[in-house]
């Protein structure tokens, strides 16, 4: 079961499988948003970021609150799971990865190549995002990628708001 979450989870980030490739239920999601979360608390500490864990928490919360209002409002209920347990996985590789770019980082340098690797792990983590969202509101590639940037930048605003 693991590795075929892995490997679902994999394709994802591909753009090759969708939300409904995942196992159905609540427990999945769970388990992965716990681990996505734990993540922020990782983070805190290999990234010396004190406030990473708070961040990642309203972060997260706002957008699995955001698309599960969405699917609720579209008659969806039933793809909540498999779209949170989605975006948390993924979400969680794509942290992996922010992490060990971001260790690279000598803060008394300027490196314009991480920056450059971070900026395409970013727009791939928002292309992931709205195709996750794509399936699960059974849209287009656009309107999802659209939603994936309104929802990161409510995300954006919030955080702003709350941490300066």
């Amino acid at each position: 079961m693991p590795g075929r979450l892995i490997q679902s989870l994999l394709e994802m980030m591909r753009l090759r499988s969708g939300p409904q490739d995942l196992p159905r239920g609540q427990s999945l999601a769970v388990i992965l948003a716990l681990v996505y979360i734990a993540q922020g608390f990782i983070a805190d500490r290999v990234l010396d970021a004190p406030d990473a864990a708070p961040r990642t928490l309203v972060a997260i919360g706002i957008q699995f609150a955001l698309i599960t209002a969405l699917l609720k409002l579209r008659g969806l209920n039933a793809r909540v799971h498999q779209t949170i347990g989605a975006l948390a996985g993924t979400g969680f590789l794509f942290g992996l990865l922010s992490i060990a770019l971001l260790s690279a980082v000598d803060p008394s340098k300027p490196q314009a190549e991480i920056a450059f690797l971070y900026l395409g792990l970013f727009l791939w983590s928002l292309a992931v995002d709205g195709h996750i969202y794509r399936h699960a509101l059974s849209a287009t590639l656009g309107l999802g990628v659209l939603l994936a940037v309104l929802i990161f930048l409510v995300n954006f605003l919030v955080l702003r708001a709350l941490f300066g």
